[in-house]
Order: structure tokens, then sequence, then C-alpha cells
């Protein structure tokens, strides 16, 4: 299991990585465009780069095959080791990530919406396959099947792509993924935050610290 965050501001990576429980980062253009639309994207990522560690998904935004390549190219480029190329699903898409994963670069799949799509990703050699599960749910679906099914066919082919589950837009999103069997739930950092909140902790810790203070003051 790991933990990725859905991000592209430097300053709330950094802050979040210090918590000591992420492993990777991944971004995409929607993102980006929010958060840093003047911005430089290699030197946006770079910065991603500077203040995180493990693998950092940048998304493909060209069409045809041979600009999808040389953009992937370019990005793998900005760090080799850490660089992961996130390749849009489509037939264009399965022959670059092919190439990809012949050159031993790392991929992630994305805007999965099934298990069939995931199975032909993986069977191409994806090192990561991201299966959408909001956008999954607005569809009419319950995503945990799908998450669950893609898991058992992965490990029962003994497949190595690794599960992502994003679009997650609710703290239970993310609970619902860990307990299907995704490998690594990628979440933005305000459902990161919440993740830690829970008012009878809060409760609790404050009903230990006030016994506290009142012993001190007894004294």
């Amino acid at each position: 299991m790991a933990l990725f965050v859905d991000s592209s501001d430097p300053k709330e990576i950094k802050d979040l990585f210090a918590w000591g429980v992420l492993s990777g980062v991944t971004t995409n253009p929607l993102i980006i465009a929010k958060e840093a639309p003047d911005a430089d994207l290699g030197e946006r990522i770079r910065e991603v780069l500077a203040v995180s560690t493990g693998d950092v998904s940048v998304e493909l935004t060209t069409e045809t095959e041979a600009e999808m390549w040389d953009e992937s190219q370019i990005y793998h480029a900005w760090d080799p080791q850490r660089i992961t190329i996130k390749v849009p699903f489509s037939e264009m898409g399965l022959r670059v990530l092919n190439r990809l994963a012949k050159r031993g670069i790392k991929t992630n799949v994305t805007c999965l919406m099934a298990l069939n799509q995931a199975y032909l990703a993986a069977l191409a050699g994806a090192t990561y396959v991201s299966l959408f599960s909001g956008r999954v749910r607005d569809l009419g679906y319950d995503p945990k099947p799908i998450i669950a099914a893609t898991r058992g066919v992965l490990d029962r082919e003994g497949l190595k792509s690794k599960i992502i589950v994003g679009s997650i837009r609710h703290m239970n999103d993310v609970n619902e993924a860990i307990e299907a069997g995704a490998h690594v739930p990628t979440v933005t950092p305000p459902i990161l935050r919440k993740m830690i909140w829970h008012p009878r902790t809060i409760e609790t810790i404050a009903e230990f610290n006030n016994a506290w203070r009142a012993r001190s003051k007894k004294k």
C-alpha cells in the first residue's frame, strides 16, 4: 500500500510530505491549469520533484503517436528515475505505452473506468493503471467492485501493474479504495487533511490534556 498526493503546488506538497505518509505525486493538466495557469510546466514539475520523493506523474496532452512519444521524452528527461509518464488510455495511448514500457520508462495509464481497460493497459506493460472512482460513480456504477475485480485479475495473472485510484472526491472514497484492494489511492490535499480529523479524537485529546492541566494546578 502507498498513498500519493494529487497536486502540483510545491509549497503544499512540501508541507504534506513532512507527515511521512506520502510515497509519490500525481498531476494532471486540469490541476496544473487551476493551480498555476501561467507557470512553465518544466519549472513547475522540477519544483515538485525538489520537495517530494517517489514517482511524479506528468500527463501527455498531445494526441498523435508521434507527438505523444516526443512529449514523453521531454518529460522523462526531467528526472529519468522518478518521472512517470501519464498516458491517456486510447489506441494511440497503448501504442506509446508499449514503446515506453519496452524502454523501462515508468508509466501511469489514466482515465480508466473499467476492468477491461485496466487489463489492456497492464498487458501493455503499465507501471500503474489509474481507475477514476468519482467519474465511475458519476456513470451510476459502484467503483468498488471494479477496483476489487481489477486487483483480483492482476494478482491471478501475475501482472505487475499497480492500481492507482484517483478522482477521489470524499474521504470515504479513500477508505473504499483501500478496502477494495487499490495499491495507491491518490488524494487531493483537502481530502488528505480530512483523513486526520475525527470529532471524537479531538474531544479525547482535549479531555486528556485538560485533566493533566487540572492536576498540575493542584500542586
